[in-house]
């Protein structure tokens, strides 16, 4: 593989996939406008083009907090196993994609269909993980033209998981941190992690959320979150999904879940069908919300499956 930085001109590095990484940063800047942002991106190419040619790309969005570097790994693995192109983005707000003065599932779409006609990609391969999983959801509603087929990664679409609620403690701990005097990043993040855990448990949560953590100039460290206008609009418009009631997706759908999760149940499936009729439900035993961290190969398996089956 080798690894393009497009908004430079870093040498091409040779690794090992026979495949390209292509990496666009957008300009991060603060939007106060309603109009779609241009996303930052990472794509999984094929060094054999004719082999993507017919084929729709696979685009794939994080949950809150995340970024496309989350999916760094497994990208390369799905690209391998499909054969399609894999595109990574990051959220507005998140990673390296603008800040923006709203977050909802509407303007998230908006941001998704813009970078489609930018890419100019005709038909694609949605996969969302919680917010990203509402984003693509609503993606799929507003522009069914553009999806081939929808995929949905521990996130229900009906009602707000209690887990999802707690996570409104993230916030209260992540604004509360000090980092005077810190002298470099590592020990910046050291000292957050220490005041992260009076209130955040997990060791595994609070690196997740050390990985926002960066230094803005020397000496000075911050959240590259848009930490408030997250936190603004997440009870209402993130942990919450909401789309116009008549809308509803006709194509190939599949919810992947965690049978330790309580995002997504059996008794929701009822009630999710009427808006994405085709949907299918796969849970994937001894995983929990992070279900493509925890238990990656069963996750891969159904997922690349899913993918490659004829509908």
């Amino acid at each position: 593989m080798i690894l393009r930085k497009c908004s430079s001109t870093l040498p091409l590095l040779p690794c090992r996939l026979n495949a390209v990484l292509v990496e666009r940063r957008a300009a991060s800047t603060t939007s106060s406008s309603q109009k779609p942002v241009k996303l930052a991106y990472a794509s999984y190419e094929s060094t054999n083009h004719e082999a993507l040619d017919t084929k729709a790309p696979i685009l794939i969005m994080h949950g809150l907090f995340g970024s496309k570097s989350n999916w760094n790994s497994l990208s390369k693995t799905i690209h391998q196993k499909t054969k399609r192109k894999v595109v990574t983005i990051d959220a507005r707000n998140h990673g390296d994609s603008p800040h923006a003065a709203q977050h909802t599932y509407h303007h998230m779409s908006e941001d998704i269909a813009l970078l489609a006609n930018d890419l100019e990609i005709k038909k694609l391969i949605l996969m969302g993980h919680s917010m990203g999983g509402g984003a693509v959801m609503y993606t799929a509603l507003s522009y069914p033209e553009l999806v081939e087929k929808l995929i949905v990664v521990d996130f229900c679409p009906t009602k707000t998981s209690p887990s999802l609620l707690g996570m409104i403690k993230l916030f209260d701990a992540m604004r509360s941190i000090s980092l005077e005097g810190a002298p470099s990043l590592t020990k910046a993040r050291k000292l957050a992690d220490e005041q992260l855990s009076v209130n955040v448990k997990s060791n595994a949560v609070r690196q997740f959320l050390l990985t926002n953590l960066v230094e803005s100039e020397t000496g000075k460290y911050k959240w590259r979150v848009n930490l408030p206008v997250l936190e603004e609009n997440f009870p209402t418009r993130i942990a919450n999904f909401t789309h116009e009631k008549d809308r509803k997706f006709n194509g190939p759908t599949l919810f992947i879940g965690g049978t330790e999760s309580d995002y997504l149940k059996e008794s929701d499936h009822p009630f999710i069908q009427k808006i994405f009729p085709m949907a299918k439900f796969h849970y994937i035993t001894g995983a929990g919300h992070w279900v493509h961290a925890d238990k990656p190969k069963e996750f891969l398996d159904c997922l690349t499956n899913f993918i490659n089956e004829e509908h």
